[in-house]
């Protein structure tokens, strides 16, 4: 019997779970809301009721799985497969490996932070494939990094390691959910591009912005909004992705010059607006990194996108069950 794998990719808002074959070709996925506020025990029974539904739509039984991998946000122990703290799911130590493997009659669950598990599948099977050394960002509600060597991540002490977002920048005091201020991702975010929109909206910088969203709709601005006022010849919404990509540079010169990767992949919500945020990126870019490093590196968009964490998150899952 050919033997398969489940990739789950958890959020605050949504649960993406995937079946993949033993080659990690994604058969099939299905989408369902996370219910966090029900707690850890209700969203780990969806979990393992989605997994079966995958598997009865192909014909199959738990016993055709290999494992299961799952990505999570905020901070996460791999090794004893335990949510230490998730802010999105309001996680504490949650064992996450042993509560759903009992759910699943002991079948094998892995779990790690997501956009490590969002790198792993980019580096397995999209823009990071065929390289050693894979570095992958992602641009959401915050930033975050993952470094992967010849196959192998980097976790750091504590498995903290790639935290990028939470880097401070000199001149900027924009309150972070971390508590800190002026970190990198109050800025090179989702959230940070429509908040600094909004806030020169209420400066009186003029913009189209304020034709699309009158009044008190303003705080309804996100940054699909700001990439589609920049395609309509907005001097607000260039003045903004242009700041945007020129501070991201900056975190990224500190994590290549500390990685050296040969290509970084970029993802998320906000790498949506690909080259009006990625062009003043590389330009600024180029001259905060040594020659040793700028002729090497390659900087690509993210290729898996919707399907990179369950792609990784299966094959991690693969990969630590030794098949």
């Amino acid at each position: 019997m050919t033997t398969h794998y489940i990739g789950v990719d958890i959020g605050g808002t949504n649960i993406v779970c995937g079946l993949l074959d033993e080659r990690l070709q994604l058969l099939r996925k299905t989408k369902k809301p996370t219910g966090a506020a029900n707690g850890a025990d209700y969203v780990l029974n969806l979990i393992a009721s989605m997994i079966d539904e995958l598997l009865a739509q192909e014909g199959l039984s738990r016993t055709a799985l290999g494992a299961v991998g799952m990505g999570n946000p905020g901070f996460i122990d791999p090794v004893r497969g335990i949510s230490l703290s998730s802010a999105n799911l309001k996680w504490e130590n949650v064992p996450v490996s042993d509560k759903l493997g009992e759910l699943l009659g002991g079948i094998p669950v892995f779990i790690d932070n997501d956009v490590r598990m969002y790198t792993y599948g980019e580096a397995a099977a999209g823009a990071g494939r065929g390289y050693d050394h894979v570095m992958g960002i992602t641009l959401g509600t915050g930033i975050a990094a993952a470094m992967i060597n010849k196959g192998e991540l980097y976790y750091g002490s504590g498995f903290l390691a790639g935290e990028l977002g939470h880097v401070p920048l000199d001149g900027e005091s924009a309150l972070c959910g971390c508590g800190m201020r002026g970190c990198l991702e109050t800025i090179a975010s989702a959230t940070g591009i429509a908040r600094i929109a909004r806030e020169k909206l209420a400066l009186g910088q003029p913009s189209i912005l304020q034709d699309w969203f009158p009044g008190e709709r303003r705080k309804e601005i996100t940054a699909a909004d700001i990439s589609r006022a920049y395609d309509e010849g907005d001097a607000l919404a260039k003045e903004v992705l242009e700041f945007v990509g020129r501070n991201l540079a900056k975190g990224l010169a500190w994590a290549i010059t500390l990685w050296s990767p040969d290509v970084v992949v970029i993802g998320g919500g906000a790498a949506n607006a690909g080259e009006r945020l990625l062009a003043p990126m590389r330009e600024a870019l180029m001259p905060l990194i040594l020659p040793m490093y700028r002729n090497r590196v390659v900087i690509k968009l993210a290729e898996m996108n919707d399907d990179a964490g369950v792609v990784g998150s299966a094959a991690f899952a693969k990969a630590r069950a030794g098949a």
